[in-house]
């Protein structure tokens, strides 16, 4: 039974195994394989904490410097890397950088560099979605450059894992910019079992219920479980919490579900 292990967090799961931190942003372990790689090297620690890794293989759910910055921390053990190519373009918060803070090719003078726009199995039965069609609203965020000139970025490279398990298909979300709805889609659209279970970071940070509550309505008629984590607001997870009851997870840095 493939398990995911939550490496880093805006929040902590709870107080064991002492020595677990946290920090605003994202990585998760699934058996061998690390997706995203956090800010800062709290991933890393609580790794070793937790005792999952090394890691041969790291897919990058983008390329947003929350996700990727402590990259280096585990390079020493990877082999391959899995990315969208627009994971590597600049992307910027008004006039912050926010984007990885890495190019291709200092990353593949360490590791072998794969960027793909279409879905890829990255490991047995877990596969990368790549760029993922948008049927409903995502969740752009930030500007990039696109013939020069500065507009919103749609996070083309946004995309998430499939794990395939006994019970259907399980996705593990880095940050979800394509939207929960859109990738939840095409996800079952190309697979030819369902998603029932959704773990990571939602990017439902609104404070609006007229934003949120259709969102949650619609998850809560086609997957079984949810595990928000990370960009996931105070208002999105009590609506989850409330529509999915004992099937809502409350995680953190350090928690380990199977899937």
């Amino acid at each position: 039974m493939p398990t995911v292990s939550i490496l880093a967090d805006n929040a902590v799961a709870g107080s064991r195994p002492k020595g677990l931190t946290a920090e605003w942003g994202f990585a998760a372990a699934i058996d061998g394989l690390l997706f995203d790689a956090g800010q800062t090297g709290v991933a890393a620690d609580n790794a070793a904490t937790l005792g999952v890794g090394p890691f041969e293989t790291i897919v990058l759910s983008h390329g947003h410097y929350d996700h990727t910055t402590a990259l280096p921390a585990f390079l020493d053990d990877a082999t391959e890397l899995y990315c969208h190519p627009a994971a590597f373009e600049a992307k910027y918060h008004d006039e912050e950088p926010i984007g990885m803070p890495y190019d291709r090719d200092w990353l593949a003078a360490t590791v072998d560099v794969t960027t793909h726009s279409d879905p890829i199995e990255v490991a047995p039965g877990i596969h990368a979605l790549g760029e993922i069609p948008r049927e409903y609203p995502d969740s752009r965020t930030g500007t990039h450059i696109v013939d020069g000139e500065r507009v919103d970025d749609p996070v083309w490279d946004d995309q998430s894992l499939v794990v395939e398990t006994d019970d259907g298909i399980a996705l593990v979300v880095g940050c979800c910019h394509a939207g929960l709805r859109n990738t939840v889609s095409y996800a079952n659209d190309i697979f030819a079992e369902s998603v029932t279970t959704v773990v990571g970071g939602t990017h439902l940070r609104s404070n609006d219920p007229a934003e949120i509550e259709p969102i949650v309505e619609w998850l809560a008629g086609r997957i079984e479980r949810i595990a928000p984590t990370h960009c996931t607001g105070r208002l999105a997870r009590r609506t989850l919490a409330d529509a999915f009851d004992e099937d809502f997870l409350r995680v953190g840095a350090g928690s380990q579900i199977d899937l």
